[in-house]
């Protein structure tokens, strides 16, 4: 198995030719094709869309979410083609690491001018309380 840094290092080396060929400002569901697409030939197992339920209070929830790419079963990528990212941005992918328990993620947005100032690495520092313990990935 890939140190997680070579993995985060794959995805962005090629989210950034992504960038520069394609241009700003295309579909999420476009870049998000391609760059799984592309991991997936350099022989990463990606899944896109991956639905999350989540329990609360004894009800169950499927799908409540979905993560946009999940690379190498343990780094989660959120895609966003905006102008800008905002702080909410940031807590949407920390929340989807705290929930699935994974430990960093990349939120990467094809908006921009230049994809440098694009691109954050989030990493997983929530230690678990007892409510959170009943959150799962589906069955």
């Amino acid at each position: 198995m890939k140190d997680i840094d070579v993995v985060s290092g794959d995805v962005l080396d090629v989210a950034l030719r992504l960038h520069r060929d394609l241009g700003p400002g295309l579909l999420e569901s476009v870049y998000e094709a391609v760059l799984a697409g592309r991991l997936a030939t350099m022989g990463y197992p990606v899944v896109r869309q991956r639905p999350i339920d989540i329990a609360f209070e004894g009800l169950h929830f499927e799908a409540a979410f979905r993560i946009d790419l999940l690379v190498d079963d343990r780094l989660v990528v959120e895609i966003k083609s905006v102008e800008r990212l905002l702080p909410v941005h940031a807590k949407q992918l920390l929340t989807y690491l705290r929930l699935t328990r994974q430990p960093v993620g990349l939120l990467i947005n094809f908006g921009g001018a230049t994809l440098k100032e694009g691109v954050r690495r989030l990493v997983n520092n929530h230690r678990p309380s007892a409510s959170s313990a009943s959150l799962r990935e589906p069955i």
